[in-house]
């Protein structure tokens, strides 16, 4: 059994009344790295290791311009981002549960980037296959 993760940018949140109170740039708006619906596929094999590259050319489905979202072929995934999903995408990559317990499917995850006034949130999930 192989296993590979899948990641998809749920939803985009903005707190307007925050980055204006304590960011420099006080009307930065949404995070610019992401689009809802951007979907993300992780291989760990003998041909790729897109974890160790992290997510670099990862992205599968946007309705951007590829070279202008994280994880793209010309940017790996936001640092912020990357801190707070590198754990369960490894994981799922080894073939282990994600999130037994909490979540309805042990192999699904939401989570989200650690930006205080921008958040991102994503769905991590392990697929096996053959």
């Amino acid at each position: 059994m192989k296993h590979k993760v899948k990641v998809t940018v749920l939803d985009k949140k903005l707190y307007p009344e925050l980055q204006q109170e304590y960011c420099t740039e006080p009307n930065s708006g949404t995070c610019p790295c992401y689009n809802v619906g951007d979907e993300f596929i992780f291989y760990r094999d003998e041909v790729r290791d897109d974890f160790w590259r992290v997510g670099l050319n990862t992205l599968v489905k946007t309705n951007a311009d590829p070279d202008t979202v994280a994880g793209g072929p010309k940017m790996p995934f936001c640092s912020e981002a990357w801190d707070a999903i590198a754990r369960y995408i490894y994981t799922g990559l080894q073939g282990g549960s994600i999130m037994k317990g909490w979540m309805k499917e042990e192999n699904v995850m939401i989570t989200c980037c650690s930006d205080g006034t921008r958040p991102v949130i994503f769905k991590i999930e392990r697929i096996d296959y053959e």
